[in-house]
């Protein structure tokens, strides 16, 4: 913003004590000139003593008090002027700065219209009242505004800096980015304009180049806070942590009180898994900046990971309330543990996408191009290496009919050459590592290669690139597997789902038109190996006489009142434990600290450390009943239990995050195993733990259907799923 310093003329008059106050005030002036706010405030009022109605001393005072932050004092010596001497345009755009720092915009707005009012083309003014419209949200406006600014004078650098920044805001990031590139032409010396144009680099997932651009801005200004936690963030990108958290370190030691940060670090240590860590950051972001977006879904993630319940309910409240206002309180995926709401998760997702990842017209509209020789299928994923999402994959990519079909993958992720890796290789018929390419640039790729159906495998999940769809990467796009809900976004046509995930009814609680696969809409590999290590309970910490309820779910997924019904059924069942996936140790020692407060002994949890797949399935053979979590329902971990022979128990809720258990039991042959109330799930668990046989029972029945069910037959299901798709592409009108 430009605060306008009149300049000041000693009048000559007969007068001799108005020329002594005339010397004053240039004396003052010169001072105020220097920055030496002190001395010439001084002056000032000695000058206000001797001649109350000086205009040059109120105007030049509520400057000084304005740049001391003394806005109540700045408003009084600006009125006092404009009393003094109505018709002087500056004194009104200054009171508007004013009255901006206050947030009193629609005040600050009426002073520069009448500033304007009175000299007509007032740069200054003009320039003003583009940032105050522009931190309105009238960006459109703003960038008018600066238009005529930089007309009227093409040097203005600050002007075509500020009219970027209201171009990115709009995400007219091509635009936004030449007038950065007119600000550093015409002011090399500016680091502003390379930061804000990092920022659109780290956005169009360009690290390399935003990089160069936050390291130019940090050598004209070696104390630029705001540089170094973008810097950050672009090395969070190329997966140099160590040196992002140096960048944020720095930026935290430069300004203890800015949020960014902190919660750019919190969000890198929860990616190593660091929630310890993490959480004091995200604590400390908000507090600085109790409004900031997203941060109230990261700090409840975090506490989840470490099974940290105090404040919970208040936290999720909280959550509840802002996003039912419209408000960015978390990333979609955050709430998934939290709240079985598919409304409130369809608005969040909705809320997200708007913001982060909105439709983008960089591309003209995709052509459908068919030789009527195959159809080009693209899968797009971070996780083509030893993941869940392979796990249960891998089969499908190897039986898909290669003479219908031409597989591509799209590799975003890290480059891991491991067994899965080399199995995948050979499945696709292209195999392409993109990560190194912005989203623009994978969109575009797979346009050139005339891909028709681009299936996203992540979503927004970890690592997810949704920003390549928003630039439409194929004429038909789907939402597939890894992310299990709405994604809000409107170049996501379709969702493939199930009966039992979204029942007759609920359709309307996602975006995406509905694909029904016939059985699951879950994938399974049949071939998956179950080792022939024999794991006995001795080895893995567990009684040897118990009942041993099991839950392998992430930690994050336990809530306390799901909690609180696991506490009951081992009340209920005398000689049971439960036996839980170990996350990290704060989880562990969190909950056995929660078994105590409810007069639980703490030895009936046991807990198991990771293993490597084939022995982790094998060591389901020595539980006896997999008890599943509330809202958010074990996925892969229920089909691992299930693949072993352990039968699950399961309460099927509203959302498709909470009805996958139930869809697997129903394909597998087993839906007496879903409860329909909360109630029903924790006497059946006492039942059949007490009732041994009819436990026998359900494992053998489960034994029989792991070979004759749809859930485990996956050349059936590559059979449906390729049906699915073409019925799709003649469903949207394409010739096949």
């Amino acid at each position: 913003m430009i605060k306008k310093i009149p300049k000041v003329v000693g009048r000559a008059q007969a007068n001799s004590g108005q020329t002594s106050v005339d010397a004053m005030v240039q004396k003052a002036f010169a001072f105020h000139q220097k920055g030496d706010l002190m001395s010439a405030a001084t002056i000032y009022f000695e000058v206000l003593k001797l001649d109350p109605d000086n205009f040059d001393a109120l105007h030049l005072l509520g400057l000084v008090a304005g740049q001391n932050k003394d806005h109540a004092s700045s408003i009084e010596y600006f009125s006092r002027a404009i009393t003094v001497k109505p018709n002087d345009a500056a004194v009104y755009s200054n009171l508007g700065l004013t009255l901006h720092d206050l947030g009193k915009n629609d005040e600050a707005l009426v002073c520069l219209n009448k500033s304007l009012e009175l000299k007509k083309d007032n740069e200054e003014a003009l320039y003003n009242k583009a940032v105050i419209t522009a931190a309105i949200g009238m960006l459109r406006e703003a960038v008018e505004l600066y238009d005529v600014v930089v007309k009227k004078n093409p040097l203005n650098f600050k002007a075509h800096n500020n009219r970027g920044n209201a171009l990115q805001k709009l995400k007219r990031f091509d635009e936004a980015i030449a007038a950065y590139d007119n600000a550093i032409r015409l002011n090399p010396n500016f680091p502003e304009p390379f930061n804000n144009r990092g920022n659109i680099y780290n956005l169009r997932k360009e690290p390399l180049k935003a990089v160069n651009d936050f390291q130019q801005a940090i050598s004209i200004r070696r104390d630029y806070a705001e540089a170094f936690s973008n810097l950050g963030n672009s090395y969070h990108d190329l997966k140099r942590y160590e040196d992002a958290l140096l960048r944020y370190n720095k930026a935290i030691e430069l300004d203890q009180n800015y949020a960014e940060p902190y919660h750019n670090r919190g969000n890198l240590l929860t990616e190593l898994q660091r929630f310890d860590e993490s959480l004091p950051n995200f604590e400390m972001a908000l507090k600085l900046k109790p409004e900031y977006e997203y941060v109230l879904g990261a700090l409840i993630g975090s506490k989840l990971h470490l099974c940290n319940w105090s404040q919970l309910e208040d936290l999720r409240k909280g959550l509840i309330g802002q996003i039912e206002e419209g408000k960015k309180a978390s990333p979609p995926f955050q709430i998934f543990p939290l709240l079985d709401s598919g409304g409130l998760q369809k608005k969040a997702a909705l809320l997200w996408t708007q913001d982060k990842h909105p439709q983008e017209n960089a591309l003209p509209p995709p052509k459908f191009s068919y030789s009527g020789k195959k159809i080009k299928l693209g899968y797009f994923s971070a996780d083509f290496h030893n993941h869940a999402t392979s796990y249960l994959m891998a089969q499908l990519f190897e039986l898909h009919d290669k003479e219908k079909f031409e597989l591509f993958a799209f590799s975003f992720g890290p480059d891991i050459q491991d067994q899965m890796r080399a199995r995948l290789v050979k499945a696709f018929d292209h195999f392409l590592d993109v990560r190194d390419m912005s989203d623009l640039e994978v969109a575009q790729l797979a346009r050139d290669h005339g891909i028709h159906i681009a299936m996203d495998l992540k979503g927004y999940t970890q690592h997810g690139r949704t920003g390549i769809f928003s630039y439409r990467a194929a004429p038909v796009q789907i939402n597939y597997l890894g992310y299990p809900g709405t994604m809000g976004a409107p170049y996501i046509d379709y969702l493939i789902a199930d009966q039992t995930l979204i029942p007759e009814g609920k359709e309307d609680l996602y975006c995406e038109k509905i694909l029904y696969m016939p059985h699951s809409y879950q994938v399974n590999d049949s071939l998956r190996k179950i080792s022939d290590k024999n794991l006995s309970r001795a080895e893995l910490g567990l009684p040897e006489d118990a009942f041993v309820f099991c839950c392998f779910n992430n930690n994050y997924k336990i809530l306390p009142e799901m909690f609180d019904v696991w506490v009951r059924i081992l009340q209920q069942v005398p000689n049971s434990v439960l036996w839980l996936l170990e996350d990290n140790a704060t989880a562990r020692k969190n909950l056995m600290k929660e078994a105590a407060a409810r007069n639980l002994d703490v030895e009936r949890l046991v807990f198991a450390k990771r293993l490597p797949l084939a022995e982790h399935l094998a060591r389901h053979r020595q539980a006896d009943l997999f008890i599943d979590t509330y809202p958010c329902n074990a996925h892969t971990t229920a089909s691992d239990a299930l693949w072993a022979g352990l039968p699950v128990l399961t309460y099927a809720g509203e959302t498709f995050v909470s009805r996958v258990a139930a869809s697997l039991l129903n394909a597998v042959g087993l839906p007496e195993l879903i409860t329909q109330s909360i109630e029903t799930y924790e006497a059946m668990a006492i039942d059949l733990a007490i009732n041994r046989p009819k436990l026998h029972k359900l494992q053998s029945t489960l034994a029989h259907n792991i070979t004759h069910s749809p859930l485990y037959d996956t050349v059936q299901y590559a059979a449906d799923l390729e049906s699915l798709l073409i019925n799709v592409l003649e469903r949207e009108g394409f010739q096949i």
